[in-house]
């Protein structure tokens, strides 16, 4: 069984239907132990970072998708989900991530060229490095994807597994282990998106 985290932040409505469409059934729930029932967990959200991780801890499901990763689930984070991963986030102050990726999140204001608008949103291709994660194994160098953002993951090189050029650098996914995370959004991606969501489900195809 796919979990799809309901704490309040998220398209999830969206997201179950890219994954049905793909012949997955996903749940969307709040139940920390429902969380820790599933074969993989899929964390989404939309919003301030700061908000978003306030509502996990309060429900008791930042806890859950902590554990479900530490247990070896496949963990996939979109957008905020995404952010969320990293260790913190500095948008209106500095919040604590969930920890499970070295990193955090700045501005992308910071990377990109002052002439480029804000937030970043619409289609841009996907770039990988020499390492390509499993996740994206069936999507080609240059492949568009949907992105809405105006922050980002800043890590080491080591987990970032695709990045996208707007007016500069900026992280479009990360990896490590089992648990990995989308800046873009799959569900809004089209045919490109559910090859992604599709590489994640697959038993046995990223780990």
């Amino acid at each position: 069984m796919i979990a799809i985290v309901d704490y309040g932040v998220g398209n999830l409505f969206s997201l179950q239907s890219s994954l049905a469409a793909i012949g997955q059934t996903a749940q969307v729930t709040g139940d920390p132990d429902a969380l820790l029932r599933a074969d993989r967990v899929i964390l989404p959200g939309v919003g301030a970072f700061g908000d978003a991780a306030d509502k996990l801890r309060t429900t008791g499901l930042a806890e859950s998708v902590i554990l479900a990763a530490r247990a070896g689930k496949p963990l996939l984070g979109i957008c905020l989900g995404m952010q969320l991963l990293l260790e913190r986030g500095t948008e209106y102050g500095v919040h604590p991530g969930l920890g499970l990726i070295p990193g955090e999140v700045r501005p992308i204001a910071e990377t990109i060229s002052p002439q480029a608008k804000i937030p970043h949103i619409g289609w841009n291709a996907l770039r990988f490095p020499e390492n390509r994660s499993p996740l994206f194994r069936g999507v080609k160098d240059g492949d568009f994807v949907y992105f809405v953002h105006s922050f980002h993951g800043v890590t080491d090189k080591a987990w970032v597994a695709a990045t996208v050029d707007y007016w500069g650098t900026l992280t479009a996914a990360v990896q490590r282990e089992n648990v990995c995370g989308c800046q873009f959004h799959p569900e809004k991606s089209g045919e490109v998106g559910l090859r992604v969501l599709r590489a994640f489900c697959e038993e046995g195809a990223l780990w």
